[in-house]
């Protein structure tokens, strides 16, 4: 892929990200979709599919999650005659919707490292009081 190609399919994923999530937000009355937050398009190199990646908080668990894709996927004809009507390009790519979930995982890494850091810093503490305690001992 050259370079110019490649910097086509950027404009063209972030203008997909862009008007998907309009689209969503805007033009969806499924109340299952709810606020969708579209997080990555990749685009084939030869522009004709588009693989969006979406999360949502209203979507907890994983049943959730399927019924949101299942939504979503099932409505991809409506984003792509929407899509068509924005843009000039020749064809408009098939939308293939995915579930996201790297916030959520990221998310409880975080969580993850900030317990790691209080336990490390409980057992510095505690090991500090006990040297302390240790030279106050052999002083006396």
């Amino acid at each position: 892929m050259t370079t110019r190609e490649s910097g086509r399919s950027l404009r063209i994923a972030d203008f997909l990200r862009d008007e998907i999530a309009q689209i969503a937000q805007r033009h969806m009355r499924d109340p299952r979709v709810g606020m969708v937050s579209v997080n990555e398009v990749k685009v084939s190199r030869d522009l004709s599919y588009a693989d969006i990646y979406v999360s949502s908080l209203a979507a907890q668990t994983e049943t959730a999650r399927q019924e949101l894709i299942a939504v979503l996927n099932g409505a991809a004809g409506f984003f792509r005659s929407e899509l068509a009507k924005r843009h000039t390009m020749r064809t408009t790519p098939r939308l293939r919707f995915h579930y996201d979930d790297v916030p959520e995982r990221g998310q409880r890494l975080d969580a993850l490292i900030d317990r790691a850091l209080r336990d490390d810093q409980g057992r510095a503490s505690l090991e500090s009081a006990s040297n302390e305690a240790r030279s106050v001992d052999g002083q006396a």
